[in-house]
């Protein structure tokens, strides 16, 4: 799954001119770790709590400006990125959130909320979305779905290599897939042999 699938696309964002106050009431008001700072829709850096508090104990006074607080050299990931990927870049540097960026210009913004909540689906709610996706693509129920902890799989009464190819990309690109199995109906591990 893609970091596409789970960010949050479009997010609030500041300007170098943002008055550093108001970077401390939005981070405040709305519970966030930054505030990506763009200039022309590029991402020119952010702006955290830590560097508001920094800032505010900074001599000879507390800036006047996002600019003169924000972090210049943010990390930030691009929207084609696995969220395995992102999720151990986050713990290994203390992440809460990341700002997504394409062709230099910010798309999104990831936290490790939105992670958490694709790892959280329900076996019933991952089952139900992969077998929308399903019945989208080839029109009717052919696709006979399992989920148990995000491990998804697709048994059904045909064994073409390219349908049962097409079936695994559609389910794996769900969020909530972290692996995806085809079966012919007869050797699913999770359904029943079919009577003769």
């Amino acid at each position: 799954m893609l970091i596409r699938d789970v960010m949050t696309p479009a997010p609030l964002t500041v300007s170098s001119g943002t008055s550093a106050h108001r970077a401390a009431r939005l981070l405040s008001r709305y519970g966030f770790a930054l505030l990506p700072v763009v200039a022309g829709g590029a991402l020119v850096g952010v702006v955290t709590v830590s560097d508001v508090l920094r800032a505010r104990d900074a001599d000879p006074g507390p800036p006047a400006r996002v600019g003169e607080v924000m972090t210049r050299t943010a990390c930030a990931v691009p929207p084609d990125t696995d969220v395995a990927e992102v999720a151990v870049l986050m713990v290994d540097r203390g992440l809460r959130s990341l700002p997504v960026v394409a062709d230099d210009g910010l798309v999104g913004i990831v936290t490790r909320l939105d992670i958490t909540r694709v790892l959280a689906r329900s076996d019933a709610d991952l089952r139900a979305a992969v077998e929308r996706k399903l019945d989208a693509y080839a029109g009717w129920s052919r696709w006979t779905v399992h989920a148990r902890e995000g491990e998804v799989a697709l048994c059904d009464d045909f064994d073409d290599p390219v349908e049962q190819h097409l079936a695994t990309v559609i389910a794996a690109a769900v969020p909530g897939t972290v692996h995806v199995d085809t079966h012919h109906r007869t050797a699913c591990p999770h359904h029943p042999p079919v009577a003769a």
